[in-house]
């Protein structure tokens, strides 16, 4: 089997409630999409997808993703979508780095992977472990009590996890505002409900001492990636009363092997784009397992293509390691495909069909913007 043709689409995917706030002062309204399909010479298809926030969060950003493509699609036409790693290394060849650009050729040949075996992704992903994988909201930054509006509203849809955004400047009300933010989500928490402070590197060391002291002791939750640098992370570390999560700072291997080897952190957040694929996700999870981190399975954003990635990443996380995995698919107000894996009690179950087992909507889609093949 090769691969004989490789479709790209782009799609706008506006957040669902207006404006999504990270620290630093960044606003999104609206997810630059690209979506790729792999078409085999056996007619197998395989789709994936990469949606990254915009430049202002990681080296990434949406038009890179196509102009990587550009480079990268030349290269795997003609070989075995089934043998990861080739197409992995293959890329690599091509193209130093850019990661996100490498993600929808690689999940959608995991896709293509599990239709020819007739297998969910999941199952090739180290198998199937049975029950729901538990969801986690997104909860952009903002007005203390309308957070905590928000995580009702998440929480009566049976979001039992809520990833809440921090990172306030000093002009927007600084640590002190955060700590509210903190302080108000969990106010009517329950006691299955667990919950991340997110600040997506954008706050100092200074400003994480003085949130967690106003905070005050006793409050249950998770500091996630508290600042931008090493450095700045080693000593909050040393001095933080709250377990630390680690997010932007973990891209590859090498990056988690050096979290590991100087503590930096007791967990890690794992982005199918951010991390590069799933072949890179699946390697770094398990360097996870071995170092005995936990790991919150998330993608960037995205729709039910990204979703249905993580999803399946997660279906087949050891529970003791899994925090959680995030809903892409409550974060945009734009449906592009099909995927049946409706939020129960909390969770979600990944469908037993062969591959992602989801179907693409090709008249949201449109007509591709590039063609190779």
């Amino acid at each position: 089997m090769k691969i004989s043709r490789i479709e790209v689409y782009q799609v706008d995917l506006p957040y669902a409630q207006g404006t999504y706030r990270l620290s630093g002062g960044r606003t999104y309204e609206s997810f630059d999409a690209t979506f790729v399909c792999v078409t085999t010479d056996t007619g197998l298809v395989g789709w994936g997808e990469s949606t990254p926030f915009g430049g202002s969060y990681v080296g990434a950003h949406a038009k890179g993703v196509r102009a990587g493509l550009d480079d990268l699609a030349p290269a795997v036409l003609g070989l075995d979508p089934t043998r990861l790693d080739r197409i992995n290394d293959a890329m690599d060849e091509i193209l130093v780095g850019q990661l996100a650009a490498k993600t929808p050729i690689d999940v959608a040949c995991w896709d293509i992977l599990g239709k020819h075996t007739k297998m969910p992704v999941c199952d090739l992903l180290g198998g199937r472990i049975e029950g729901a994988v538990p969801v986690i909201s997104s909860i952009g930054g903002d007005d203390p009590e309308a957070m905590r509006a928000n995580v009702a509203r998440h929480r009566e849809r049976g979001f039992l996890g809520h990833s809440i955004k921090i990172g306030a400047s000093q002009e927007e009300g600084g640590p002190a505002l955060d700590a509210e933010r903190i302080k108000a989500c969990l106010a009517d928490r329950s006691a299955e409900e667990w919950f991340l402070a997110d600040a997506n590197g954008g706050l100092t060391v200074e400003h994480a001492l003085r949130m967690l002291e106003l905070v005050g002791p006793g409050t249950d939750f998770v500091l996630e990636a508290p600042c931008a640098s090493w450095r700045e992370t080693l000593s909050l570390r040393q001095r933080a009363n709250v377990p630390l999560l680690l997010d932007e700072l973990i891209e590859s291997e090498a990056d988690l092997i050096h979290a590991v080897r100087i503590d930096a952190c007791d967990g890690v957040g794992l982005k199918v784009s951010k991390q590069g694929g799933l072949t890179r996700m699946r390697r770094q999870r398990e360097i996870c397992r071995a170092a005995g981190l936990v790991v919150s399975i998330q993608d960037t954003v995205g729709s039910e293509v990204s979703f249905a990635a993580l999803l399946h990443c997660a279906q087949s996380t050891p529970r003791h390691l899994l925090r959680c995995a995030l809903d892409t698919r409550a974060m945009v107000s734009q449906s592009v495909a099909t995927f049946e894996a409706p939020i129960v009690n909390g969770g979600a179950v990944a469908p037993g069909l062969p591959g992602l087992g989801v179907e693409p909507d090709l008249a949201v889609l449109g007509a591709p913007v590039a063609v190779y093949g």
